[in-house]
């Protein structure tokens, strides 16, 4: 394996069969990445998947989904699986709304669905595989006023392309 992953594993509470079926699915691959997740997703997972270590985080309502949007800004989350509950309203509907942004502006791969997170673990096995890494971080946080790295190159790792890319549009 190229690189060790860290990937967030988060769900409604409608969504934890769903997650765990995933997980149990992506077991083998899951345990050569570092994963973490909120409240009881993270205990679900690992009481389904033995193999599967999850630094548990607190849950959604109790700030759970800040702490893991925190560590996607960070650059401390390489890809996110998020299944929402679509069907029932949420107290905490505005801490998901902005994982969700975070993760877009941080441009990690993410995915909403079981069927979205299989793709999402398909394409960065297959990018391991071939000896690469898989896509993380396309964007730097500073660019969107969301903080700002030690090097003053934002968060994240880029592919060479990737990086004469930001830096042609930061004019550097």
């Amino acid at each position: 394996m190229a690189q060790r992953l860290r990937i967030a594993l988060v769900a409604h509470d409608a969504k934890k069969d769903a997650l765990v079926g995933w997980a149990k699915r992506w077991e083998a691959w899951l345990a050569g990445h570092a994963l973490l997740g909120t409240g009881s997703s993270a205990g679900e997972v690992e009481r389904a998947c033995p193999s599967l270590r999850v630094e548990r985080l607190r849950s959604g309502p109790e700030g759970g989904d800040m702490q893991v949007g925190a560590r996607i800004v960070e650059g401390a989350v390489d890809a996110l699986v998020f299944l929402p509950d679509p069907l029932n309203p949420h107290p905490h509907e505005a801490d998901f709304r902005a994982l969700i942004r975070v993760a877009l502006l941080a441009d990690i791969p993410f995915a909403l669905s079981p069927t979205s997170a299989d793709h999402l673990a398909r394409g960065m096995s297959a990018a391991e595989d071939e000896g690469g890494t898989a896509a993380v971080h396309g964007a730097t946080v500073r660019e969107h006023g969301l903080g700002d790295a030690a090097d003053g190159q934002g968060y994240g790792r880029h592919s060479p392309a990737k990086q004469a890319r930001l830096a042609d549009a930061r004019g550097v």
